[in-house]
């Protein structure tokens, strides 16, 4: 099983918090003097803004079409030869991402046939995940909060759903996987601080 030194993922549910403890451990990183890269997925490249669009339903299509979309932006995220993420793990850096493919086995496994999923997600795991579990509730109260439209995926009892494959994931994964699993309805800065110790202690 590969494993890519140096990359650190952020994976949960929508409204979890993924997107700001991946920025604070970004900062963290900058306020240290380490050379980072942060980014997410889906990317903001032309496959990832195709994908954003779906989420945002303003194009519709499969559930299996958009497994393969989410697949060829990792794909390109992962090797592509001028941004990628192999690229920049070569240059020193340790790169910090805001979901990986942990999200399609969770999200696309819902609807799609897992078994399809997962073959055509077969991409190195990341040195460290961490997991925000965060109650179902929670995050659709802090989607209402934002006031932001609901996307494709933002309803209860698919939540519930997705919540319940990534735990099945987490339980998948393999040894060399470094795994924090986090409570969600923690502080912000009490989440903060555990992650920090987390990957202090594997020398991250």
């Amino acid at each position: 099983m590969s494993i890519l030194k140096s990359f650190i993922v952020f994976e949960g549910l929508d409204g979890a918090g993924t997107t700001t403890q991946a920025r604070n451990l970004a900062r963290y990183y900058e306020f240290n003097s380490r050379a980072y890269f942060a980014t997410a997925e889906p990317t903001s490249n032309p496959i990832g803004k195709l994908v954003r669009e779906v989420l945002q339903k303003k194009v519709t299509t499969t559930p299996e079409a958009l497994a393969y979309l989410y697949a060829a932006d990792r794909s390109d995220h992962l090797y592509n030869p001028t941004y990628g993420i192999a690229r920049i793990l070569q240059e020193g850096r340790v790169v910090i991402s805001d979901r990986y493919f942990y999200s399609s086995l969770a999200y696309q496994g819902v609807e799609c046939d897992i078994d399809l999923v997962r073959t055509i997600n077969a991409f190195p795991h990341p040195e460290a995940l961490i997991f925000i579990d965060t109650p179902v509730e929670d995050c659709l109260e802090r989607i209402e909060r934002r006031g932001e439209e609901k996307e494709l995926f933002d309803r209860e009892n698919f939540l519930r759903a997705v919540r319940n494959n990534y735990l099945e994931e987490l339980k998948r994964l393999p040894d060399e996987v470094n795994v924090l699993v986090v409570d969600g309805r923690k502080s912000i800065e009490e989440t903060e601080s555990e992650i920090r110790r987390f990957l202090s202690s594997i020398s991250l």
